[in-house]
């Protein structure tokens, strides 16, 4: 099995497991839970495949993948409560392990079929984060990749170093593995996030402020 089977085993694992996991949190029942784990699992491949031209119906080819994403949503289905408590506790890590995985995956797919250095950015950073974000909408939670801890950043420097060529061996492409897991893990735990500004409170503030004037203009009209 080269580098690129492993990543691809890595990857489909790590989230097929995690929609398993969200799909009973949102109390599922097990055709969600499989439907959930499969889209996790392969939404961000077909997005990419989508965008750098390749056929949507590879997806089929990779018969041993389903097979494993399969049996890894069945292991978590039976699981007893405590280890998928346990599993919980870990899953910023396994998560992290998807996406680094993913992510180069999907860069070497864009850079095999010659594309420029946008594509793999692109095709690194939806293969390792749109199957989280089709998971987060169809369970109705509000897609974490784009507001937690740094996340899509990573694939997308993973991406940038196999476009530039500076990963390209199989110890090079181990090692830039282990790189992104470490950046994500560490955004984690010292909870790094991109600027962001929020007009929430704006917004309120300005709601207020107009329905104060409009009570001082009802009251001064009473008066007249």
């Amino acid at each position: 099995m080269d580098i690129f089977n492993v990543f691809s085993l890595i990857g489909t694992i790590a989230f097929a497991v995690s929609g398993a996991v969200v799909a009973m949190e949102e109390e599922y029942d097990i055709l969600g839970v499989y439907v959930l784990g499969l889209v996790t699992a392969f939404g961000g491949g077909v997005i990419r495949n989508l965008l750098i031209g390749m056929p949507v119906t590879m997806l089929w080819s990779q018969g041993y993948l389903f097979k494993v994403a399969l049996i890894a949503m069945t292991i978590a289905f039976v699981l007893p409560v405590r280890w998928i408590l346990r599993w919980r506790r870990s899953e910023a890590f396994f998560d992290a392990i998807g996406l680094s995985a993913f992510a180069i995956q999907g860069a070497l797919y864009a850079t095999q079929m010659g594309h420029p250095i946008s594509a793999v950015l692109v095709a690194a950073m939806l293969t390792g984060i749109g199957g989280g974000i089709i998971r987060d909408v169809l369970a109705g939670r509000k897609p974490l990749v784009l507001k937690d801890e740094i996340y899509a950043v990573w694939a997308m420097l993973g991406g940038l170093c196999i476009g530039l060529g500076w990963a390209k061996s199989s110890i090079e492409l181990l090692v830039l593995f282990g790189i992104i897991i470490m950046f994500r893990m560490m955004s984690v735990y010292y909870k790094w996030r991109l600027p962001r500004r929020s007009l929430r409170g704006a917004f309120a503030a300005s709601a207020v402020a107009a329905e104060r004037n409009n009570k001082m203009k009802k009251k001064e009209l009473d008066k007249s």
